[in-house]
């Protein structure tokens, strides 16, 4: 089984576990989103902080765009979170970025667990073909 962007997702949990032994849990979003950002770039990891993507409905475009906290290496979506433990919600949030965007890979981070900080991979969903005829 082949694991999609390992030695990307690799470097930036790395990055987020090096952040969470300096930082501990407790602070706002905010703040492990700026030492993120230092981390990110101190591990020479490719990323844009908070970049506007476009959204779209059946080939239109929406008004209303997504910020992901996260992009990195062009592909990967990183969604981070302080709160005490992840939710479904946080998760369906994460699957639908995925869907909006057509990137292939999400990482959801939560550095407001403890002891350790909570990480999941998503990939995007694989659209159902409907055969002919159904």
């Amino acid at each position: 089984m082949t694991i999609l962007f390992k030695k990307e997702s690799y470097d930036i949990i790395g990055a987020c576990f090096e952040v969470y032994n300096e930082k501990g849990n407790g602070f706002l979003e905010a703040v492990y989103q700026e030492c993120l950002a230092i981390e990110l770039g101190l591990r020479g990891v490719p990323f844009v902080e908070k970049p506007r993507l476009h959204l779209e409905y059946k080939g239109h475009p929406l008004k209303q765009e997504y910020e992901p906290d996260f992009l990195c290496f062009d592909e990967i979506l990183l969604e981070i979170k302080a709160v005490k433990h992840l939710t479904p919600e946080h998760r369906a949030q994460t699957i639908n970025y995925l869907k909006a965007t057509g990137k292939p890979l999400a990482l959801l981070v939560n550095f407001g667990h403890f002891p350790k900080i909570e990480h999941e991979r998503f990939l995007l969903p694989a659209k159902i073909e409907t055969p002919p005829g159904e």
